[in-house]
């Protein structure tokens, strides 16, 4: 198997090429919609959902999406730049997957101890179920997004539409 995208014709790539585009692509669809989803679900379990306006908790959730896209691209570009090869998605799918999994959970907790315990930027509501991590207390919300949305990506990624160049198929362990 090659590793790398290679050209049928001047300009025009071949099939690993557009299978690592459209895998992207729709990876990239699924984060940001079901992150917006997410943000706005999850709206109740932080005390902005009774202290804010309307305004103020869709201007949020909209924010929170923005930097979700930007923490999933980041932790799927700084994966594919490890483990990834050429080939991608064809080739370590799963691997990259996990990676992607993984950098987003870690990021995740640090941004919620950042933003609750040194910044008191927000705060959890009653109705936040907690974890305790490193010795503080992170929202399980937060980390079920950032495993569900991921993989529910990664599981519309795997779905290229080129038969030449199968996807690993991503199964439950």
């Amino acid at each position: 198997m090659t590793t790398g995208a290679t050209h049928t014709a001047p300009g025009r790539p071949s099939g690993i090429a557009r299978s690592w585009h459209a895998a992207l692509r729709r990876h990239l669809i699924v984060v940001a919609l079901g992150n917006l989803a997410w943000e706005f679900a999850h709206m109740p379990l932080y005390t902005l959902w009774t202290t804010g306006s309307w305004a103020e908790i869709v201007f949020a959730a909209v924010h929170c999406t923005g930097g979700d896209i930007l923490i999933a691209l980041s932790s799927l570009t700084i994966a594919l730049l490890t483990v990834g090869t050429g080939a991608w998605p064809a080739e370590r799918f799963r691997t990259v997957a996990a990676l992607t999994v993984a950098f987003g959970l870690g990021y995740t907790t640090f941004s919620e101890w950042l933003n609750i315990v040194v910044r008191a930027a927000w705060a959890y509501s009653d109705l936040m179920p907690v974890f305790p991590v490193f010795g503080f207390h992170v929202g399980l919300s937060p980390l079920l997004q950032w495993i569900v949305v991921p993989l529910a990506a990664f599981a519309w990624a795997a779905r290229t539409g080129n038969q030449r160049h199968p996807v690993e198929p991503l199964r439950a362990v």
